[in-house]
């Protein structure tokens, strides 16, 4: 094969080197960009770019100043060291009263020790620690609002009479959505005229807000930020997050107002149509801080106390789950604006402070990212209209109109209408039709619906703002399309749009091949991750709205590959901490809205494979941003969890959980079928174990590291012994999952000359041998389910079988994604065969998206943790060393990626032609890229830059 290197040339003149052109590309602060807000002395990261090859950094200096005045905080001098990310900065002067934003920059040196120019500034500001002190403020008291106390409504419970009745008994007051609002004075200000220039000038001004369970924040009667359903739910027994704005250029000298929307959320969940639970922690409240820091160096402070005033809003029914009503004739103009009469308003009650402790949300916020047209227009005839009004158990109007918006999605429709005054339209939204047409939510949790009642002034634009839903398909009543007859004088729907919304953290790559199902298969499952992406990873966008932990891990790689999780992942953590139960048990959701229990409802309050996410996933964070700072902070949560499965462990083994849920047959899926409920679980206690001791090396404790080896030694051994046909190389049933968990484990052991378990490469061999047969026998198609996906797929490829995971996924029959979009999915679905019911939008069985990356692109950290945990592996660094070895197979003709990770953005194209393999290659500045060719077994390692290698297949 020939190698061919692209250099640049290097530009020399007779007297002096001339310096590369390093640029510093991106600032990063705790490896976010932008106003990061931080609660102790931040790890600051940069990337750089260079037009050369073999660019490195050797030094770097960072100096940090405040702000405002310029004082000088921290200059870290000249420090030899290759790090550009997560680069701490102990030893700075950074006050935690502070009320100012701080500034940084950096410079560094590249192999030459020539020094590039200072970057560009960026800043970061530490969390208030003050924000406690203020009042929480609403319309009721919780112990005035009757709520019911405890997390156990849900299914038969919310039926039982005394159940009812307590949640009927529940002041309507604590139901109701509520604005307030509070007018303050500037500065001098307050003794001149407002529209005086000579008060004193305000040089940074910050909010704070927290209001639950959702809010929308205004100043002067325009909405801060673009953020839907803030800030992000949690369990508010134990955490409450608020967000932080920079309101500087939106503060007038003069008389400014506040206004704040509130809605109910997570935090009080009503019911009153469909809902999966009901649960509050407490009335809509809010928590307010506004910092004013002015240029003589005074501060002033606006707070929630009883100051404020409220009233209701127009929206007259808000709920998760069950939808949103808006009553425009119900507005009051200027309401969050200078010069409205607020007279009538009724003064704030101090409400009690919610349970959990207050933190800065750092995770980025939900917004609308997307938004859909209309694809295709359906009227209901009359037959349809009543054949509906069966199916669907709602009585369908007859203007009914379905609207194709060619998408499934989480969110919700927004409208511009024109009609009288008290007319009302109807959008009932659903990801599916009934046989008649209509809108179906039969699968999906009904009643959901919103409605909207008209002011009759002109267009008017609507769309909720405290709920959402999963749909495709919205059918309108009460209304008719622009353009349509309308004998009935009905309000004209001058314009519909699907509104996509979920979290923002940044898409940080691209995939694409020559492949036609491949690239739509990675498209269904990117569509239901966003989808699913909100606060926390929730199942599906409709029914549950919750947060099962099992797809955090069993997906946690494809989501690295797509997404950048370093301010998400942590929050999820924190999650799942709070979830933790004192006896160390980890539920199957986090947040724990519902505890799951009664008769055939254990499986589903706890499962190993689920709670296993809280000491899984932190080592991927880990191999992904080189950061251990999640391992860190929760090695006794990871810890305790490990100690309670050893309690419910007889013998070495686990026998409860939902094991391989959803795996595949000619059954009707849920509960593992193919494959024993107690090996899943043993072998996920047993994964749980090796990655604590892990852990336990990385936090220094030599006494867990020696326990937990042995404890991990004793669970092998009950596994095998338990498990294990050692005469037909068999494990459990034989099933894919059975055979794939222990070779992805290293698990397949067996005694040796002094009796103790020892890998065995024969036993490996033989049991790999029977899955790959196993898989072949039912037609190149898997059996597995929800968790054994992952472990089959990755097993196959770890092996060398990418060929037969090629036909595994390359065709349009069930179990395949290809099924999915010959049936028209446009979101990956719960069930292989999306006819078989269930959720159309859920991603749980999108695990092949890690093996386009790590495979077909063949983009991995250069120490990949979760290749084995039995592995002793070296420190890691992210992605500043990484292999690309890809892998064609089939009949692919290319493929190509892109990623970008903190060190900046790898760029991987490979094509195949006339029996040539081209494979191009951008590797960032500061990083390396170890380089395997296919069918070749020596690797290339190269420096930062671009390549080209070409190989003879």
């Amino acid at each position: 094969m020939t190698f061919k290197k692209y250099l640049l040339l290097l530009l020399c003149l007779p007297c002096f080197v001339q310096a590369k052109n390093i640029t510093i590309s991106r600032l990063t602060c705790e490896m976010q960009e932008g106003l990061v807000v931080v609660e102790s002395c931040p790890r600051l990261g940069w990337a750089m770019e260079s037009p050369e090859n073999g660019t490195r950094q050797t030094a770097y200096e960072i100096e940090i100043r405040e702000a405002f005045t310029g004082r000088s905080v921290w200059n870290s001098g000249k420090v030899t060291s290759s790090q550009s990310q997560l680069v701490p900065t102990e030893g700075a002067d950074i006050c935690l009263n502070n009320p100012f934003n701080y500034s940084w920059r950096v410079r560094v040196w590249d192999e030459t020790d020539t020094p590039s120019e200072w970057s560009q500034e960026a800043k970061f500001r530490l969390a208030s620690d003050d924000l406690s002190s203020g009042k929480w403020i609403g319309a009721i008291t919780r112990k005035d609002s009757h709520l019911p106390e405890g997390r156990k409504f849900h299914g038969g419970e919310l039926k039982k009479p005394e159940v009812k009745a307590a949640w009927e008994a529940v002041d309507t007051l604590a139901k109701k959505s509520i604005c307030l609002r509070r007018t303050f004075q500037t500065g001098e200000a307050k003794e001149k005229n407002a529209n005086q220039k000579s008060g004193k000038k305000i040089v940074e001004a910050t909010a704070y807000v927290c209001g639950l369970g959702f809010y929308e924040f205004s100043l002067n009667g325009k909405k801060i930020g673009d953020s839907e359903f803030a800030p992000l739910w949690s369990d508010y027994d134990k955490s409450v997050y608020y967000n932080t704005y920079d309101v500087t250029e939106q503060l007038r000298h003069g008389e400014n107002v506040v206004g704040i929307l509130l809605g109910n959320g997570f935090y009080n969940v009503q019911g009153g149509r469909y809902r999966k639970l009901q649960i509050s922690f407490g009335p809509p409240t809010l928590l307010f801080e506004l910092v004013i820091n002015y240029e003589d160096g005074t501060r002033e402070t606006i707070r929630s106390d009883q100051e404020w005033k409220y009233d209701l809003t127009p929206i007259t029914f808000n709920c998760i789950y069950g939808g949103e009503d808006y009553d425009a004739r119900r507005e009051q103009k200027g309401w969050n604006q200078v010069g409205f009469n607020d007279s009538h308003w009724r003064p704030v009650v101090v409400q009690e402070a919610p349970k959990g402790v207050l933190r800065p949300q750092m995770a980025p916020p939900v917004k609308i990212m997307e938004r859909y047209d209309i694809q295709k227009v359906t009227k209901l005839n009359s037959e349809q209209v009543m054949a509906a009004s069966k199916s669907t158990k709602r009585t369908v109007d007859p203007s009914a109109v379905v609207l194709d918006m060619g998408q499934n999605l989480a969110g919700f429709p927004e409208i511009t209408v024109r009609g009288k005054r008290g007319q009302k339209v109807t959008l009932i939204v659903a990801e599916a039709l009934t046989d008649e047409g209509a809108c179906n939510q039969r699968q999906t949790g009904r009643q959901h619906y919103y409605e909207y009642t008209l002011k009759g002034e002109g267009d008017e634009i609507w769309h909720p703002r405290f709920s959402y839903y999963g749909f495709r398909y919205i059918q309108v009543e009460g209304a008719v399309l622009k353009g349509q007859k309308n004998p009935q004088k009905l309000p004209v729907l001058k314009n519909i749009q699907s509104c996509f919304v979920y979290n923002s953290a940044k898409k940080v790559s691209t995939f694409e091949s020559s492949n036609r199902i491949f690239n739509a298969a990675h498209r269904l499952i990117e569509k239901a991750v966003r989808s699913n992406m909100q606060s926390v990873f929730t199942d599906c966008p409709h029914r549950e709205k919750l947060g099962w932990l099992e797809q955090v891990h069993l997906n946690g790689p494809g989501l690295l590959y797509n997404y950048d999780l370093t301010a998400y992942a942590p929050q999820i953590m924190q999650n799942m901490a709070d979830a933790q139960h004192p006896n160390g048990a980890m539920p199957t959701t986090a947040p724990e809205y519902v505890v799951f229990e009664g008769p055939g409802m254990d499986a589903f309050a706890e499962s190993p494979e689920w709670g296993g996410s809280l000491v899984i996933f932190p080592f991927m964070y880990y191999e992904t941003y080189g950061d251990d700072s999640l391992i860190m902070k929760y090695y006794q949560h990871m810890r305790r969890y490990t100690d309670y499965l050893k309690t419910r462990a007889d013998n070495g083994i686990l026998s409860f959980g939902l094991g391989d849920w959803y795996d595949y047959g000619d059954f009707r899926a849920g509960f593992s079928r193919n494959t024993p409920v107690p090996l899943v679980a043993t072998a996920h206690y047993y994964m749980t174990v090796m990655y604590l001791i892990k852990a336990a090396r990385m936090v220094g404790n030599e006494f867990d590291v020696r326990y937990y080896s042995s404890l991990a030694h004793d669970i092998t051994v009950a596994f095998n012994k338990r498990f294990l046909d050692s005469n037909t190389a068999q494990y459990g049933t034989g099933s894919q999952a059975s055979n794939a968990l222990p070779i992805f484990l290293q698990m397949t052991q067996s005694t040796g000359d002094k009796g103790d378990y020892t890998p065995d490469a024969s036993l490996t061999a033989k049991v790999l041998t029977n899955l790959i047969k196993d898989v072949e026998s039912h037609g190149n198609r898997l059996t597995t389910g929800d968790v054994g996906n992952r472990y089959l797929i990755q097993t196959l490829a770890r092996n060398g079988q990418h060929e037969l995971i090629y036909k595994m996924f390359n065709h349009e029959e069930a179990p395949g994604y290809g099924f999915q979009l010959k049936f028209g999915a446009t979101t990956l679905t719960e069930q292989w065969d999306p006819r078989q019911g269930s959720s159309w939008n859920h991603f749980m069985m999108g695990q092949i998206d890690e093996w386009f990356f790590n495979s077909l692109i063949g983009i991995r950290p250069s120490t990949t943790l979760s290749a084995s945990v039995n592995e002793k592996d070296g420190p890691m660094q992210g992605y500043q060393k990484f292999i690309i070895a890809p892998k064609p197979v089939g009949d692919l003709k290319y493929a190509k990626s892109t990623y970008e990770t903190l060190y900046g953005t790898i760029l991987v194209d490979w094509t195949r032609q006339n029996g040539t393999f081209t494979l191009n290659v951008s590797v960032p500045v500061n990083s390396t890229a170890i380089v395997y060719l296919p069918g070749e077994k020596e690797p290339k390692e190269v420096q930062s830059g671009t390549y080209k290698f070409v190989a003879a297949e």
